[in-house]
């Protein structure tokens, strides 16, 4: 159902699951464990894994704090969009990426929920992709402490409003770990 004619394939986005990102991450354990699962799967099946990194002045490359957990080693043949602000297409190589292998469809996974993750959703929606949030494998901290709701409110209210997300020609979706399909038609079945 993409926008894009000519992009019949799905690919796992991987977001900014780096060690600074998700040191203080909620439930962080459980959802990088869910994210391994992604990438097993969607190797498993070819599907691409698109991973983003994000560098900034206090995530400086090469930093430990940037390098990814070590629980996500990288395949070489699996590109690496390096990004320096929230949304991964924006001022990246991620659209070419996608473009090259004829993917019209994410499934995005990954931190922060309320900044990275939902600025990449937005920005794949708005760009023509169908776009699926993997519900159990994004995060981000606890931030209540500068009046935000805490961080399990913050997941749940993002895996919410992206349910009801529309727009032509493009379909949005939030489905849990065990039930993400990397096939567009089986997807939109059981989403």
């Amino acid at each position: 159902m993409t926008s894009f004619s000519n992009r019949p394939n799905t690919a796992l986005v991987v977001v900014d699951v780096q060690n600074d990102v998700v040191a203080n991450a909620h439930d962080r354990d459980a959802v990088v464990a869910n994210i391994a699962t992604l990438v097993e799967k969607a190797r498993a099946e070819q599907v691409p894994v698109i991973w983003v990194q994000h560098s900034s002045d206090e995530l400086p490359q090469g930093a430990t704090g940037w390098q990814y957990v070590p629980e996500l080693p990288q395949l070489e043949a699996e590109p690496m969009v390096h990004k320096r602000h929230g949304d991964s297409f924006e001022d990246t190589t991620l659209e070419a990426e996608l473009a090259q292998r004829g993917v019209g469809r994410v499934v995005v996974a990954g931190a922060q929920t309320d900044a990275c993750i939902r600025a990449t959703l937005h920005g794949a929606f708005v760009r023509g992709y169908d776009t699926v949030l993997v519900g159990d494998a994004h995060t981000t901290e606890d931030f209540s402490q500068y009046g935000l709701p805490p961080a399990d409110k913050v997941i749940a209210h993002t895996n919410m409003y992206w349910t009801w997300q529309t727009g032509p020609g493009r379909s949005a979706s939030v489905v849990d770990t065990a039930d993400v399909s990397f096939d567009p038609a089986a997807q939109s079945e059981s989403a």
